[in-house]
């Protein structure tokens, strides 16, 4: 190689040496900058100040009758009409006929065999006059009295046993209670409402055939209604100590108030809650449909010091307290809950609580509080 070669290649490394090395040193310090500054978290946190609170525990429900019937018959036939046309909605009064079944075929047989009734104890009066002559005018009585479009007449009392004997050898006290069977059976093709209420649902029409236990309409008594809330299980406790609650509708109106009819043991294992039923009292002509929802709320005055925080500083029973740049989890209790708000107890005032979820804890990272 040239000696003119060398110096220009000596040259060119030496200018390329002043270019590189600040360069690089800048990196260097930008990268340390860089990690420097990322190991500086900030964090929202609030001064712990516990205090006594009333708290407002809220809950929905939806509104149900107390007394819903399905109903159906005991026997078969053709489906007729009541007093009136039943359809969802329409109301009805107590003792009312809602439906009857065609009982046509029933009182004919009824008839028939009160017929053969009264032949029978015809064929026998020859009989009584002889060997009973006291009794044959009760006989004769009862007798003339089956008529067949008449309710069978009360039978006879028997003044001795050979009496019944006599016509228990002549299967008369067999018919007879057959047919006082048919006639109790001919009660069960009217069907009566048991209260006064309303139609919710209908499920078969006049003129169809309907047969024993299927359903032919569904009604509730008007003017009862419960309502059913879903209530937390750590809120359970609360709900049965207070016993009454107030109800409003969707608007923030009051619609109502009630008591706790009953409480279900059995949990929801999907949401762990419990259902509690309460009674509905509607206040200042307030109207309560079936089906509707209303908010249910409670006020609970809590008899200890706690500490209200935001849902997201909570995490299973643990909160985190910040101190001395650094972040330290602490076991609470919850005493109550509310939609957005939890209620904590095992907090010292003063101390600086996380309010929201920040991810693992490092001992490598400096955490600076930034008050909410």
């Amino acid at each position: 190689m040239k000696r003119s070669q060398v110096i220009l290649f000596s040259v060119f490394l030496v200018i390329s040496a002043l270019i590189y090395v600040p360069i690089a040193m800048n990196k260097k310090e930008y990268s340390k900058s860089i990690k420097e500054e990322s190991k500086t978290v900030f964090l929202p946190i609030d001064t712990v100040q516990n205090s006594l609170h009333t708290i407002t525990l809220s809950s929905y429900g939806q509104v149900s009758p107390i007394t819903e019937l399905m109903i159906s018959f005991e026997v078969q036939g053709k489906l007729i009409e009541g007093k009136q046309r039943l359809k969802p909605g329409v109301k009805f009064s107590k003792g009312t006929i809602l439906y009857k079944v065609d009982r046509q075929e029933l009182a004919l047989t009824i008839a028939a065999r009160k017929t053969s009734l009264a032949g029978m104890v015809a064929q026998s009066m020859p009989e009584i006059a002889m060997d009973y002559p006291s009794e044959a005018k009760k006989w004769e009585t009862f007798m003339f009295s089956l008529n067949p479009n008449k309710l069978l007449p009360q039978l006879p009392e028997f003044s001795n046993s050979k009496e019944r004997l006599f016509w228990t050898t002549r299967n008369m006290l067999t018919e007879y209670y057959n047919i006082l069977s048919l006639e109790n059976r001919m009660e069960k093709y009217d069907y009566f409402a048991p209260f006064s209420g309303t139609v919710i649902e209908v499920y078969a029409e006049p003129g169809s055939i309907v047969n024993p236990g299927v359903q032919v309409a569904k009604i509730a008594r008007t003017g009862e209604f419960e309502l059913k809330v879903p209530v937390a299980l750590e809120d359970l406790e609360s709900y049965e100590a207070q016993k009454v609650a107030t109800f409003t509708n969707s608007d923030g109106k009051l619609i109502g108030n009630g008591r706790i009819l009953r409480v279900s043991d059995v949990v929801n294992q999907r949401t762990q809650s419990a259902d509690v039923y309460y009674s509905v009292k509607p206040v200042d002509k307030s109207k309560v449909y079936n089906g509707m929802y209303l908010n249910v709320t409670i006020d609970r005055q809590v008899e200890k010091s706690i500490m209200p925080l935001p849902r997201t500083a909570v995490n299973n029973g643990i909160v985190y307290i910040l101190k001395d740049n650094q972040v330290f989890a602490k076991e609470i209790d919850v005493v109550a809950s509310i939609p957005d708000t939890i209620y904590v107890k095992g907090l010292s005032d003063g101390e600086q609580v996380v309010l929201e979820d920040f991810g693992k804890p490092s001992k490598d990272i400096k955490y600076i509080g930034r008050s909410k």
